[in-house]
């Protein structure tokens, strides 16, 4: 599973002030533009919540834009450093155990950042806002990070089963693949009171992770058999 320093999370103590607000900007519109969308946030409603003066916001980003572009940014470079490693080793893999241990490696590290860390939360909220009212965020998002890593699981599953990788099968099974992890994020309180749960922390993330793994490996001989 994921280790807590593998989640980028800023080093406060190390920061200049100048640094500090830039930060506490980026994530309150993380979290304002998730819920409410660009247009329906303000300058000053997010000024607030970053307590930092309205006028720091053209200061840093050139305005209400600038800013909404430099969330797309963050979560960019957010993912690239959770997933890269892990699905790049799987993509490359030499043999198709070697592929189906990494998937299941990114398997687990999704629901370890995407499921269970108190970080993802405004990052899911925002890519979810962005997924159903598309703007130029999602373009950024898209090109920067969320083809690549399809991309890249795509050939993780063609390494593991020998189907191709740019197949419309290939691609809609990790569209799959993807979205169970997904839902435990999106219907994160309705799986709370099915489950009784109160929090998803470190043991409700593994037993989320077996499953998902169990169903990848079935995937995975489903996959092979196809063929």
């Amino acid at each position: 599973m994921i280790k807590p320093d593998d989640v980028p999370s800023p080093r406060r103590a190390q920061q200049s002030p100048a640094e500090l607000t830039r930060t506490a900007l980026i994530h309150a519109g993380l979290q304002l533009f998730g819920r409410h969308g660009f247009d329906g946030t303000s300058t000053r409603q997010i000024a607030a919540l970053a307590k930092a003066n309205i006028g720091s916001i053209a200061y840093h980003f050139g305005g209400k834009e600038g800013l909404h572009a430099a969330c797309a940014d963050f979560i960019v470079e957010t993912i690239q450093k959770i997933a890269r490693p892990v699905l790049a080793d799987a993509a490359a893999a030499a043999d198709p155990p070697a592929a189906a241990a990494g998937l299941s490696a990114a398997v687990e590290r999704m629901v370890s950042f995407f499921v269970a860390s108190p970080e993802a939360g405004e990052i899911a909220q925002f890519i979810m806002r962005e997924l159903s009212q598309p703007s130029a965020a999602l373009d950024r998002m898209y090109k920067g990070v969320l083809e690549p890593l399809h991309g890249q699981l795509c050939r993780a599953w063609a390494a593991a089963t020998g189907e191709e990788a740019d197949s419309e099968r290939t691609r809609l099974t990790v569209f799959t693949l993807i979205g169970q992890v997904v839902y435990f994020r999106i219907g994160r309180e309705a799986v709370l009171r099915r489950m009784g749960w109160t929090d998803i922390g470190p043991q409700q993330a593994r037993a989320i992770a077996a499953v998902a793994t169990a169903n990848l490996e079935a995937m995975l001989t489903a996959g092979r058999a196809g063929r």
